[in-house]
């Protein structure tokens, strides 16, 4: 099997996480994007670490400077990194809206802007959305942000796709359901998802390689659950 040069960001814990270490097991090189580190990853061979902080545009010269320098070549992209606010409407600020949407919406804008030039022929750029962001999905109080957020980026993947086609790039999306994760535990304390954050890693893992043949522009819909 050739090795394939793989980006994941929201790598510092649930399932950003166990996609590192899974791509790395089987001998992909893996870039972990996180703004904290965990110390597994970093003494893992297969596996560079970066501390950038998603919202700061600035901090990710630091991609372009490893792309440009080490790996030449993006194989996937696994945009995971989320921030989840559950908060009633007329009580969020504009700042903390503008927050959500910095990491939510414009975290996979501008580090897909800084691959793009070494994105190619087969690449595929994996977003991570949310069942929250389907139209005419369940609704639930206090996620105006995260779920708006999670919507735009279903949009501007379509687009990408469209834009991108001839060359062969292919954008898609995996909304989830419910995954047990501490950002969910932390949002909605004591409710249990249905699924670990490793058992929907598997499941992106094989999507994130193989999808791409498949699907090109399209949002599909991962959750146990109905609607």
């Amino acid at each position: 099997m050739l090795s394939k040069n793989i980006i994941i960001t929201g790598t510092s814990r649930g399932i950003g996480y166990e996609l590192a270490l899974q791509f790395s097991a089987v001998g992909h090189n893996v870039l972990a994007i996180s703004r904290k580190t965990p110390q597994t990853l970093i003494e893992n061979p297969n596996i560079t670490c970066l501390s950038i902080d998603l919202s700061v545009e600035e901090d990710l010269k630091k991609v372009e400077q490893f792309l440009e320098h080490t790996w030449k070549k993006v194989d996937v992209i696994i945009h995971n990194a989320g921030s989840l606010l559950h908060k009633p409407f007329d009580q969020i600020s504009a700042e903390e809206f503008e927050s959500i949407y910095k990491v939510n919406v414009f975290g996979v804008v501008n580090l897909t802007r800084t691959c793009i030039p070494f994105l190619q022929k087969g690449s595929h750029v994996v977003t991570i959305s949310s069942m929250g962001g389907i139209q005419g999905s369940m609704k639930f109080a206090g996620l105006a942000a995260y779920s708006s957020s999670k919507g735009a980026v279903i949009t501007l993947s379509e687009l990408l796709a469209e834009e991108y086609k001839e060359r062969g790039i292919a954008f898609n999306v995996l909304a989830l359901g419910a995954v047990n994760t501490e950002m969910l535990q932390e949002a909605f304390p004591g409710y249990e998802a249905p699924l670990s954050a490793k058992e929907m890693a598997d499941y992106i893992f094989n999507f994130a390689l193989t999808g791409n043949k498949y699907y090109n522009g399209k949002v599909l819909q991962v959750s146990s659950t109905t609607p």
